[in-house]
């Protein structure tokens, strides 16, 4: 796991706040003084060093790899001893989750899920919750991921039954049921689901919209028993509020559009609406 892929990806989820780079009030002292027995992950940062090669032509027209090592920038640097950076916890987390599940392991996108639910546990203003993030955040993206695991197989995204293929063939039939006008269009244009439908349901929207919007969104998912249905719907009204666009532009725009669904400043209550409306 590239951690500093992590916390980049776990600081655009808050990009104001730089949430997940402030030290948590609550580290786990067991293991962040330099006198401890236990070998902490953060000394996979301590030593990093960023490889880098560079295509140079010389005058003569002769093209030569010149190859640069380049330590991490101060923005990476570790907190002092006795203090635990939020992102930390989350790579903890995750580091515990792949060794608990070495069939799965970690894959790329587990944080984005686990990135929101930390969020929501360790910014509570009542200390006697946010003491025990770390823990609560486990227990509900271990809990959540039991449900969403399949689709972060690769061996099951050609499955008919579970895993991501399916989802998107669910979500395409979806879409040409309330809106075949559309699916035409998307089907004409050569607008594969994989190109955007695959991160809208692998990471269920938690790279579509701001963090609140997130929140907002997942509030309404848990709190249905179909859930994931509930999530196909709100793709397809994604779509269905882009109608116009999708049908006059040409495929870059309409790629850019979906790729980049919050450029479109859509306001998140309308897309709830539309997807209760065609459930």
């Amino acid at each position: 796991m590239n951690i500093f892929v992590l916390e980049i990806l776990l600081r655009r989820l808050c990009p104001d706040l730089f949430f997940f780079q402030k030290a948590t009030e609550y580290p786990c002292k067991e293991i962040i003084h330099a006198d401890s027995r236990v070998e902490t992950l953060r000394k996979r940062v301590e030593h990093c060093v960023l490889h880098s090669e560079t295509l140079k032509v010389d005058r003569f027209g002769k093209s030569n790899m010149i190859a640069s090592r380049r330590k991490t920038s101060e923005e990476y640097s570790l907190l002092p001893d006795g203090q635990e950076a939020h992102w930390e916890v989350v790579e903890r987390i995750l580091f515990i989750y792949a060794k608990l599940n070495p069939g799965q392991g970690y894959v790329q996108g587990m944080n984005e899920i686990l990135g929101p639910i930390y969020y929501t546990f360790a910014s509570d203003p009542r200390n006697e919750w946010k003491e025990f993030a770390e823990a609560d955040s486990f227990f509900c993206f271990t809990n959540l991921m039991a449900e969403i695991r399949d689709i972060f197989i690769k061996t099951l995204d050609l499955d008919a039954v579970c895993g991501i293929g399916s989802m998107m063939a669910s979500f395409t039939s979806k879409l040409k049921e309330k809106d075949e006008f559309l699916y035409n269009r998307i089907k004409e244009l050569d607008l594969k689901p994989q190109y955007y439908a695959f991160r809208w349901l692998t990471l269920l929207l938690s790279q579509e919209f701001p963090l609140p919007d997130v929140l907002r969104i997942w509030d309404s998912l848990f709190a249905d028993d179909k859930r994931f249905d509930f999530l196909i719907c709100i793709c397809c009204a994604m779509l269905m509020i882009l109608r116009d666009e999708i049908i006059s532009e040409d495929f870059p725009t309409v790629m850019k559009l979906v790729q980049n669904f919050q450029t479109s400043k859509v306001d998140l209550q309308r897309v709830l609406s539309k997807a209760v409306d065609i459930r």
